[in-house]
């Protein structure tokens, strides 16, 4: 299985600007700083002085509850609270829609040379921040590309591998016939999210692109619709193509598992030998439905052996 790194992508203060059209209420001029935190962070024991584990390169979110407090403070206090926090220069505050009285918080904000920014929707801060962390997660995720197809087999993400010519963009094919969606084909773009969740994507210029041999280019979405189409998914099995190889198939009752690693998250691995006759996407259909099945806590063969020993 080849692997190839890419870079780590890097992600500004500007990018935030613009993707969630938010209003620069201050610091133009420092929207280049990075942001290297994939979390945002909502400031509370910080204000009464507790710093011990202030996240402090993380985007500082200011919502209705914090900007309330610190109106409800002296001036003399408001200085005090505000400034243990700024001089600690976090990538920037957000403050939520539809807060006012904002003037002392500029102030500070210009001196320290943090970039101050609101948003423009009127949405609750909790959604604004599930949003804000959802897109900063995947952004600075680390990246590895893998030659193969991805696929959204009945709602969970299934990775094709096999050497060239093997028949993956076919069986990716089929499978979408069968009203499966496609996500990337050729190369796929995993993502490290957690110590336990690979994502896949495609890498923007093969989006939507099937290619099989003596077809050409396929464009899926125009062929079969929106829904033959899926931008990305959570990887849960990685089947590999191989050649058939006689007498190396026996029919266990249940195979060992093995699994393939991904930037040290360990995915489940299956094989499946190739032979005219053999309904690849049936089998990929199967796999999937039976790993579904065990996260439930299902086995067939501990089935089976329970109704063989209620016989004796």
């Amino acid at each position: 299985m080849k692997e190839s790194l890419i870079d780590v992508k890097s992600l500004t203060v500007e990018n935030l600007v613009q993707i969630f059209s938010l209003n620069v209420l201050t610091g133009e001029n420092q929207l280049h700083k990075l942001i290297t935190q994939p979390r945002s962070h909502r400031p509370g024991l910080e204000f009464v002085g507790h710093f011990d584990f202030f996240p402090t390169e993380r985007v500082q979110i200011l919502g209705r509850k914090e900007i309330t407090y610190l109106h409800k403070l002296s001036i003399k206090e408001r200085k005090l609270r505000i400034g243990n926090i700024v001089k600690y220069r976090p990538p920037c505050f957000i403050v939520t829609a539809g807060q006012e009285g904002l003037t002392y918080l500029t102030q500070y904000c210009i001196e320290e040379e943090i970039p101050l920014l609101c948003t423009n929707e009127l949405q609750s801060t909790s959604e604004f921040i599930l949003k804000l962390d959802n897109y900063m997660v995947k952004t600075l995720a680390p990246e590895t590309a893998i030659h193969g197809v991805c696929l959204n087999v009945y709602g969970m993400g299934i990775l094709i591998r096999g050497k060239s010519g093997v028949g993956k963009s076919e069986t990716a094919h089929t499978l979408i016939g069968r009203g499966h969606r496609l996500v990337a084909d050729d190369i796929v773009v995993l993502k490290k999210l957690s110590p336990r969740t690979i994502l896949g994507t495609h890498d923007v210029k093969t989006k939507e692109f099937l290619s099989l041999r003596s077809i050409g280019l396929l464009n899926v979405v125009r062929l079969y619709g929106r829904k033959a189409f899926q931008d990305e998914t959570r990887i849960a099995i990685d089947i590999e193509l191989t050649t058939w190889q006689k007498d190396t198939l026996n029919n266990e009752l249940e195979h060992e598992s093995k699994f393939t690693e991904y930037m040290g998250v360990q995915i489940p691995h299956i094989e499946i030998q190739l032979q005219p006759g053999r309904d690849v996407a049936g089998l990929i259909e199967a796999a999937a439905n039976n790993w579904l099945l065990k996260q439930q806590g299902y086995s067939a063969a501990e089935e089976f052996m329970k109704r063989l020993e209620a016989e004796f």
